[in-house]
């Protein structure tokens, strides 16, 4: 099958370009890609299902004539994808678009697989209309009371970190267009990673994996407080949280098990030896920065990588196995592909996964909206349960912030 990408002139808006619904988009301060029709699909579940999807994309790949006129990251085929947090839940899914449109330094490309495609003219997106919120699986208080079952059980010593999710629903007047998700978190969040693949809509601040040919990068967050009213208050608060035994620990956890998995795979593997401050729109992060080269014999795919990495502790816990039981037992709700990893692979393998935070299910005119926490011995449950409400407020204001309901 044939496979061409040209290069074409910056075509701005990348948002704009695409349809209302079904399309794909992986973008992060100002460049990344577009894509809509289906060339392909691929759903999968259970367990191997990393491994499976794998296969299948380096198959397929072996049947494109692929010409590449402009040959940087994200030209050529590629596979979008979104994979669930735990192996029994639903279906994970790679997507193959027909029609790439992407930008990246500069440069700016098409990408057609066995089709004639004009760039469409851009639309503007269409805004939710009377957003309403309700409770999702559990309560605030029944919330609570899980993360406070969570940490006793913590503190008899059957773990040392779980991380706990939130989910909150929300309905539209009508089908909600995705781009106007997109557009809205891709612009205030532009320094995060925002993303639509297969109905899950969002912006997620961390990477799981960036594989470029032998060189890999990764980058954990964990430790968590809101940004100051000023840079005075900002200063302090990050001050706070570097000092904050509390999430330096729940930040270690996650550190050492992404660490632990790459030095696997890796000849050189730097990480650094104290977490720095990340500072989103709305929160600031303990974040620690993983990178690494290959070994010369290793031909492990991003999406391979991305397989082994998950779940990190800082979206599962330690002892991985426990906190993952745990999760199942106590939780309450079934994560689908919140905290799963998303993003996209190309035909060396080369790629970009995410883990899927601060993000949106979407159907039709309903929507599940996701948070999560880590809890270790010193947490406290209203505590987290404020910080769950300040990370639900990226999808909120997103949709226009809406009433609550029932």
């Amino acid at each position: 099958m044939p496979v061409r990408t040209v290069a074409i002139d910056d075509p701005g808006d990348l948002v704009g370009r695409m349809p209302e619904h079904g399309g794909v988009a992986w973008l992060h301060e100002g460049d990344g890609f577009v894509g809509w029709g289906t060339y392909a699909r691929f759903d999968v579940d259970g367990p191997g299902r990393f491994a499976r999807a794998n296969a299948w994309w380096a198959e397929l790949c072996a049947t494109f004539d692929v010409v590449d006129e402009v040959d940087v990251r994200g030209t050529g085929p590629l596979a979008v994808g979104s994979f669930t947090f735990d192996d029994r839940s639903g279906s994970s899914a790679l997507v193959v678009p027909e029609v790439v449109l992407g930008r990246r330094n500069g440069r700016a490309w098409l990408t057609t697989i066995g089709c004639d495609a004009e760039i469409p003219a851009p639309s503007e997106p269409r805004p939710p209309v009377n957003v309403r919120f309700e409770d999702g699986s559990r309560s605030p208080a029944e919330w609570v009371s899980i993360v406070a079952d969570a940490v006793g059980r913590i503190r008899d010593g059957h773990l040392d970190k779980v991380v706990l999710a939130r989910d909150v629903r929300a309905r539209a007047d009508d089908d909600v267009d995705t781009r106007a998700l997109l557009e809205r978190l891709s612009r205030r969040y532009h320094d995060c990673w925002a993303f639509s693949c297969d109905g899950l809509v969002g912006a997620t601040p961390e990477l799981l994996i960036r594989r470029e040919d032998r060189n890999v990068w990764s980058r954990v967050l964990a430790g968590t407080l809101p940004r100051g009213r000023d840079e005075a208050d900002d200063d302090r608060l990050a001050a706070q949280l570097l000092a904050s035994a509390k999430d330096i620990e729940e930040h270690e956890y996650a550190a050492r098990s992404a660490s632990a998995v790459l030095e696997g795979h890796c000849e050189k593997l730097d990480v650094e030896e104290s977490p720095h401050i990340v500072k989103l729109a709305n929160v600031q992060h303990l974040g620690t920065d993983l990178i690494g080269r290959l070994s010369d014999h290793n031909a492990a795919s991003a999406l391979d990588l991305a397989g082994a990495l998950h779940p990190t502790a800082a979206v599962c816990g330690t002892p991985t196995d426990v906190a993952r039981e745990l999760i199942w037992e106590i939780e309450g709700l079934d994560r689908a592909r919140y905290a799963g990893p998303v993003g996209w692979l190309d035909a060396d393998g080369d790629g970009e996964w995410c883990i899927s935070l601060r993000c949106a299910e979407v159907d039709g005119p309903t929507l599940r909206l996701f948070a999560g926490c880590g809890i270790v011995a010193d947490s406290q449950p209203d505590a987290e349960l404020a910080e769950a409400e300040t990370k639900l407020m990226v999808i909120r204001d997103a949709l226009g912030g809406g009433v609550p309901v029932g």
